[in-house]
């Protein structure tokens, strides 16, 4: 396998990568899970705590005023990472679940009425289903959602229908956690904006995987973009909520507390506008200050077209190699996929297998992997799933394989 990409020079920069794992060299396959950290990162966020640890925004004085310039510099990486029209269309949350929650209780559920429904799709990590299964019951509203096809892709031929019916919101995942499936995420929100339908993307596994242009929120037109920091080799803790700035505007306040409001008596209180309205209380600036750190690691000092041609190179090996053992069933075979393959084996439960693997130095994630509408979907309690980041090579790949290879050998 030859991209031109260096591995080597960028595995370098991840300590963790170097440590023994059980006293065996480390393969990091649970990407979708975590992604590791570079030391720049690590030292960014070292930095604000031992030089520049104050809280921001209101303090006068010399270190409240650095700690404001990182956290909001870091918004500004997000709104260029984006390619969001404004920085104040940019909210910090925990992650992508908090997102999403904030969107479901502010922007959808005041205008949900019984008999309206909620459109979502087969493919949904827990964190976008379950804030539409809560507002659905908190305002007699339903769900309804898009099949899956054998291989793991969308029905696609079923959407033009589903959002014929005017749900009050179309939320989608850009890039399937337990499969890899990458959604037309333009082309679906081209047919819902013409249905004057407003569409929400998880964004959670696409952010590290998917070229700029696939990530530009302009471009794909939709109207809500969550993801989390620590997907794309940030801090655990800090996400990110792009909304268009109109509806962010007319949305009410989700949480209350400090920094979020413009005027407070002891009988109301008015607010401030977008994004301080949605940034309740003392945020968790250190992690804001890592994902801005990670963003411009990513964007601009990692070959970041190299690094994606060296993973869809990578995902295609680790497919073959996986197809080619006996007793293991690929599960998710869509043709357009990126950094992930589920699998199950014949001969042992996928937790048992991970546990193996483990002793083998190799990390990957076994379970429904919150996606339990995908297991069903395929029939099975739950699968191994290695998912790839831009540190991973052939050498993990072939450590999987012995591993496996052993794991086939004891339940034999």
């Amino acid at each position: 396998m030859s991209t031109g990409f260096d591995v080597r020079a960028v595995r370098a920069q991840f300590p963790v990568l170097s440590e023994p794992i059980h006293k065996k060299r480390l393969a990091y396959l649970d990407n979708g899970a975590t992604t590791q950290k570079p030391q720049v990162v690590i030292d960014a966020i070292s930095h604000h705590w031992t030089h520049d640890n104050a809280n921001i925004h209101r303090a006068v004085h010399l270190l409240g005023a650095r700690s404001t310039e990182g956290y909001e510099a870091a918004r500004a990486e997000v709104a260029r990472f984006l390619n969001a029209r404004t920085e104040r269309e940019i909210v910090f949350t925990r992650g992508t679940t908090e997102a999403i929650n904030l969107v479901a209780q502010s922007f959808v559920r005041p205008r949900l009425r019984a008999g309206d429904h909620i459109l979502v799709t087969g493919l949904e990590h827990h964190a976008n289903l379950v804030p539409w299964q809560l507002v659905a019951e908190q305002t007699g509203a339903s769900i309804t959602h898009v099949p899956l096809l054998d291989d793991g892709s969308l029905d696609l031929g079923a959407v033009p229908a589903l959002l014929a019916a005017k749900p009050a919101i179309f939320a989608c995942g850009h890039v399937s956690n337990a499969l890899g499936t990458v959604n037309p995420i333009a082309a679906l929100a081209s047919q819902a904006r013409t249905l004057g339908v407003p569409m929400l993307v998880d964004g959670a596994q696409a952010v590290a995987h998917l070229r700029p242009e696939e990530l530009d929120v302009q471009a794909l037109g939709v109207d809500f973009y969550a993801f989390s920091g620590h997907k794309i080799y940030a801090p655990t803790g800090i996400g990110a909520l792009w909304g268009k700035l109109a509806h962010l505007e007319r949305m009410p306040p989700w949480q209350g507390g400090g920094d979020m409001i413009h005027e407070v008596t002891l009988e109301r209180s008015t607010f401030a506008p977008p994004p301080a309205r949605f940034e309740a209380g003392t945020p968790p600036i250190a992690q804001a200050i890592g994902l801005g750190r990670a963003l411009r690691w990513f964007t601009r000092e990692l070959d970041r077209e190299g690094a994606l041609m060296h993973e869809d190179t990578l995902l295609r090996t680790l497919t073959e190699a996986l197809a080619g053992i006996p007793g293991v069933r690929l599960i998710g075979t869509a043709a357009r996929k990126v950094a992930v393959q589920s699998f199950v084996l014949d001969e042992a439960h996928p937790h048992d297998a991970a546990t193996i693997l483990d002793f083998a130095g190799v990390a990957v994630r076994a379970g429904h992997h919150c996606a339990q509408p995908v297991m069903t979907r395929f029939g099975v309690p739950a699968t191994l799933r290695a998912s790839l980041g831009v540190y991973n090579n052939e050498d993990d790949i072939e450590q999987l394989v012995r591993a496996l290879e052993r794991v086939r050998a004891m339940f034999a």
